[in-house]
């Protein structure tokens, strides 16, 4: 098993490796295209969630999330080329917004888990993670909200 990076460490290998990229301008049409996609699989995330199927709910509220950060990150005119470095940016350059680290990591790997290992979610795993999914991205998307 990998030894746990903090956040610091995890875009120190980022900016080393040359995983996030510095854009020329904002793509605002990307931003609200990102939002209206964002908000389309947060209502299917929403009625998996009802069904209780945990699995494709925690997938879609990890891509929603993702799909944010990314949204977000373009008014910095960064682009990373993975989710690590992507949510490693996102932290140690907005502490303002108060997101942890250390549950992007979890979640990150869970969402791993799932796609390419076989782990599936189960209802506690749900649960320890629904109310942070579903503060971060109410804040990502408020925050993205003020900048556009």
């Amino acid at each position: 098993m990998p030894k746990f990076k903090t956040a610091q460490e995890c875009y120190g290998l980022c900016q080393e490796k040359g995983f996030l990229e510095k854009k020329a301008e904002i793509n605002i049409e990307k931003i609200k295209s990102s939002l209206r996609i964002a908000e389309e699989d947060l209502a299917s995330a929403n009625d998996s969630v009802k069904k209780k199927r945990w699995n494709s709910a925690y997938k879609l509220y990890y891509d929603v999330l993702h799909m944010l950060v990314e949204a977000y990150l373009c008014f910095d005119k960064i682009k990373s080329l993975n989710h690590q470095c992507l949510f490693a940016y996102l932290c140690i350059n907005h502490p303002d917004l108060e997101l942890s680290w250390e549950f992007f990591e979890k979640i990150r790997t869970k969402r791993n888990g799932i796609n390419y290992y076989g782990q599936p979610v189960i209802d506690e795993d749900w649960k320890a993670a629904e109310l942070q999914f579903n503060l971060y991205i109410s804040t990502l998307k408020r925050e993205i909200g003020k900048k556009l």
